[in-house]
């Protein structure tokens, strides 16, 4: 079992920066890839970002490419969404997700959701 806690959202201008933590409880952290996705009002929740259970291999959404970055921290199970030259329709809100295995950017694929955070960035 893995449980997961987002945290880091708020509401930033068009532009700015903001690094949402995705802290993970389980000594299995490790051996899970870990995916951030977004969903807005009214949208499938869609992939964003994620990133091998080694931290060796990142993908990231073509939307986000140049912006976001991905990064974990398994000694501190911690997974990170560091979001630069944010745009207002980066709002939505964020939920990291695990699987065991690699990444991938169907949602049904993965095993374990977080609760979610909301991202808001204003013009």
């Amino acid at each position: 079992q893995v449980q997961l806690v987002e945290s880091g959202g708020g509401l930033v201008q068009a532009g700015g920066s903001l690094r949402l933590s995705c802290a993970a409880s389980g000594r299995t952290f490790s051996s899970y890839a870990m995916g951030w996705f977004r969903q807005a009002p009214g949208k499938e929740r869609t992939f964003v970002a994620g990133v091998t259970w080694s931290g060796g291999s990142t993908s990231l959404a073509a939307s986000v490419k140049g912006r976001f970055t991905i990064s974990r921290d398994n000694a501190k199970n911690t997974v990170y969404l560091q979001m630069n030259s944010l745009k207002p329709e980066d709002t939505a809100v964020y939920y990291c997700a695990a699987r065991q295995g690699g990444v991938v950017v169907t949602t049904k694929e993965y095993d374990y959701w977080g609760q979610g955070t909301q991202v808001t960035v204003s013009s």
